[in-house]
């Protein structure tokens, strides 16, 4: 693990899809309008995909829903449709876990910050966002 990350478990509403992720205890997560996020209200922290992993059976519990460039893949939980995880568009070698399905206990101090998804490659060109997923990238 590294120096100042903890493992944070979560998952969906009904438990089948659950994960761990090793990230801070204070993370910065990311308020997007793009048509999905906005709809969903999601907001989400950026991580390397290789800090996050599925548990048990969770896996078989998973489909996918992609639009437009089909970069993003958005899984959901087949039984109870919650969206707590996906791989974004912007960090397609990462992982964005929903912070509100983050199990209680871990998370310290949440940042927000904007991501306007209305004006995606603009956004994208502006901000540090794809540094994320990078495992030399530290700051999650």
């Amino acid at each position: 693990m590294t120096s100042g990350t903890i493992i944070h478990s979560g998952g969906c509403h009904c438990k089948k899809v659950r994960w761990q992720v090793e990230a801070p205890p204070s993370v910065v997560v990311w308020q997007c309008n793009c048509s999905n996020c906005s709809m969903r209200g999601n907001i989400h922290f950026i991580v390397p995909s290789s800090r996050f992993k599925l548990i048990g059976d969770s896996e078989q519990y998973l489909t996918t829903y992609t639009f437009g460039s089909h970069t993003a893949k958005h899984l959901f939980c087949k039984i109870c449709g919650i969206t707590s995880f996906y791989i974004p568009r912007s960090n397609p070698d990462g992982i964005a876990v929903t912070v509100k399905c983050v199990d209680d206990g871990t998370i310290s101090n949440v940042e927000v910050k904007l991501f306007d998804g209305g004006n995606w490659e603009k956004s994208y060109e502006q901000s540090s966002i794809a540094a994320l997923s990078k495992l030399n990238g530290e700051t999650l």
